[in-house]
């Protein structure tokens, strides 16, 4: 790392004084946000630090919820030592086998039955500390399709709309809040995709799960099932998403009024309201925080979005917009 790097400067020392001045620290990556992550060894041992600036994301959320999580027998990093007021973590290390890397035709559904299994205790965690977990309310969706008009239309396609492409985008996104609000309510990931998933000692684990609500039922397996990063086929999809509907009548999370349709429904207009949210991101991430990669990933969301919304209706105002507009204008900046 640059000598210039003060952060690195400060981490470095703080692990000399943890663990010994003959650790070696070594950048694995960086994330979504402002964190990063480095490979930390002594001798035979391995660990994770975590590089969080306090005054963009705290790391008290990510230690209460790692322990919340252990407690609930979910395989999570385990935080070894702290600093909080410099935003410092040391993890147990789980290893550099993300779910994604190992995923083939073959194996995605015996893989994705053990991640939606995972979803069981995650449900359970809605207090950490005693304190309720954030709720993913009206306003946090509503918050969440904002990115998807400021980045994606107005900072990156720079689209003007008229005041009747205005009222379809917030009749549509009416539908979709309101489909979200009406759920069943549960512990939420809220960033639940085969990214975030470990392979460990043949296991699967859970990263990146400080930002986790109280929110609808279908929002994890969709953001599994419909990953932003991967796409498989409709018949692998449907069938998992049985599974998991099966299961929650099973564990009285769905009362059995609810009948698969209405599951559907949910699970679809959850996934694309993912989905738009997740567009504006990776544009966010693009100018905002000079993270240019994720641009390559839109095109798999909007296709999502597109597919999915034909189903209905209701939404197909504005799909012909997507279709028409966006995502010709959005090819052409790729």
């Amino acid at each position: 790392m640059p000598l210039s790097d003060l952060r690195f400067i400060a981490l470095n020392a703080w692990i000399e004084r943890v663990l010994s001045a003959n650790a070696t620290i070594k950048l694995i990556s960086g994330d979504a946000s402002f964190r990063r992550y480095f490979r930390v060894t002594l001798g035979p041992k391995r660990y994770i630090a975590m590089d969080s600036p306090p005054d963009l994301i705290a790391v008290s959320p990510f230690i209460a919820l790692a322990n919340e999580y252990h407690q609930q027998g979910i395989n999570a990093p385990q935080v070894i030592e702290k600093n909080i007021e410099q935003g410092f973590l040391l993890l147990s290390d789980l290893g550099d086998t993300q779910l994604l890397s190992v995923l083939t035709p073959a194996n995605v559904s015996d893989y994705y039955q053990q991640a939606l299994c995972l979803l069981t205790p995650i449900r359970a965690v809605t207090r950490v500390d005693g304190v309720p977990l954030p709720s993913y309310d009206e306003a946090f969706v509503y918050r969440e399709l904002d990115i998807f008009s400021d980045w994606l239309i107005g900072r990156h396609l720079q689209l003007k709309c008229s005041a009747d492409t205005q009222q379809m985008l917030a009749d549509t996104y009416r539908i979709l809040a309101d489909s979200a609000l009406v759920q069943p309510r549960a512990g939420m990931h809220r960033d639940f995709h085969s990214r975030n998933l470990m392979l460990c000692d043949k296991q699967l684990a859970v990263i990146d799960f400080q930002d986790a609500v109280i929110g609808p039922v279908t929002y994890d397996a969709v953001s599994l099932l419909r990953d932003c990063y991967v796409r498989w086929p409709d018949e692998v999809v449907e069938t998992l998403m049985q599974q998991h509907y099966l299961q929650l009548l099973s564990d009285n999370v769905l009362g059995q009024d609810v009948t698969l349709a209405q599951y559907r429904h949910w699970f679809d207009l959850m996934g694309m309201q993912r989905h738009l949210k997740a567009a504006g991101i990776f544009c966010r991430l693009n100018y905002r925080d000079g993270k240019p990669s994720y641009m390559q990933d839109i095109m798999l969301t909007l296709q999502y979005v597109s597919d999915i919304g034909k189903r209905y209706l209701a939404l197909h105002p504005f799909i012909s917009w997507l279709d028409n507009q966006v995502i010709p204008k959005m090819e052409q900046t790729l």
